[in-house]
């Protein structure tokens, strides 16, 4: 029996930035009414979280604890949580969550969020860890709700608005939740900028850097789109070798060029239409940029370090109506993306 107040469960725990991710005993305070609690059955384990673990994104207090890829069974309901559909033993995905009220979240393009830094890494229910439903055992205030969910934890409180309902005729199975969980952040990155930023045509030539759950999820988004060129570009031929087989019409390793640039514009001379970035790495970035044709477009969706810069020649960029664009989360809402993806 859960209790309604002082929830015992066991989470991994960062004490400070550069610290292990450490299984311990947590309390979580109570569930409020637009809250959920959710027993976690999967997570994945993001890029984000270990940038995060490092200290690189100086957002958030700690010990925190992390994770933003979650799948499990709801378990409480809030009283006044707005889908009365949603009941306990409901099969759940989590994903980030927004304030709901500036312009892009108004237009449906919640990954945009103007304060979608601030509530995500910080946490919903407020930017201090006092604010946080965590707590250790013996009173000290945890970071929690990260990314809405905080999922490296047996048990969460959740807000609504990261709750994402699992189709009830998608066929979704309890054990399919484990290769599903990344449709929280991986796959919802990866496929909405495919969808949602980029637009890609049937013949646009797309080349994806890192070949992850991101990088993967775009080759197949756009393959689904019918876009016929998709280059996979990794430094793990194992990795390319899974690229191909889900639909990557060229791979290049990079391991095997003197630069991104070079090896790109040896199978394409006048450049590739679009490049999606997942792996934050400012020398493939900055050879990204020379590697783009005209009109090319550059989506960073990789965490690059803090402080990093990258050089253009304005002019260039000018002449060849270039453009390079940042993009969290793919500007999806996860309620629409998630779903659609479920069923793709």
């Amino acid at each position: 029996m859960i209790p309604q107040k002082k929830i015992p469960t066991k989470a991994f725990v960062v004490d400070s930035p550069k610290s292990p991710f450490v299984l311990q005993d947590v309390v979580l305070d109570e569930v409020r009414e637009n809250e959920v609690l959710v027993e976690m059955k999967y997570t994945g384990l993001c890029h984000t979280d270990i940038v995060v673990q490092n200290g690189a994104i100086p957002v958030g207090d700690y010990p925190a604890v992390l994770g933003h890829e979650g799948a499990g069974i709801v378990r409480r309901v809030g009283s006044g949580v707005k889908d009365k559909s949603l009941s306990e033993g409901d099969q759940v995905f989590l994903s980030f969550t927004t304030c709901h009220n500036c312009a892009p979240c108004q237009e449906g393009r919640h990954g945009f969020c103007s304060r979608f830094t601030e509530i995500n890494f910080g946490g919903v229910r407020g930017i201090s860890a006092a604010d946080s439903p965590i707590s250790s055992v013996d009173g000290k205030a945890i970071r929690g709700q990260f990314f809405g969910q905080s999922s490296m934890s047996k048990l969460a409180i959740v807000p609504e608005t990261s709750i994402v309902k699992s189709p009830a005729d998608s066929g979704v199975t309890d054990a399919d939740m484990a290769s599903l969980a990344p449709l929280g952040c991986g796959y919802l990155t990866g496929a909405g900028t495919v969808l949602n930023v980029l637009k890609l045509k049937s013949a646009s030539r797309l080349a994806v850097l890192g070949m992850g759950a991101v990088g993967l999820a775009a080759l197949m988004a756009a393959r689904a789109q019918g876009v016929e060129t998709v280059i996979a570009v990794d430094i793990v031929d194992a990795k390319l070798e899974l690229a191909t087989s889900l639909g990557a019409s060229h791979t290049l390793n990079t391991k095997l060029v003197p630069d991104l640039a070079q090896g790109l514009h040896e199978l394409f001379p006048d450049g590739v239409d679009q490049i999606i970035d997942t792996t934050g790495v400012v020398s493939l970035l900055q050879s990204s940029i020379k590697a783009l044709g005209h009109e090319g477009t550059l989506a960073i969706v990789g965490v690059a370090p803090a402080g990093a810069s990258l050089s253009i020649d304005p002019l260039e960029f000018m002449i060849n109506c270039k453009r390079v664009v940042g993009a969290i989360e793919g500007s999806s809402n996860p309620a629409t993306v998630s779903h659609s993806l479920c069923t793709l």
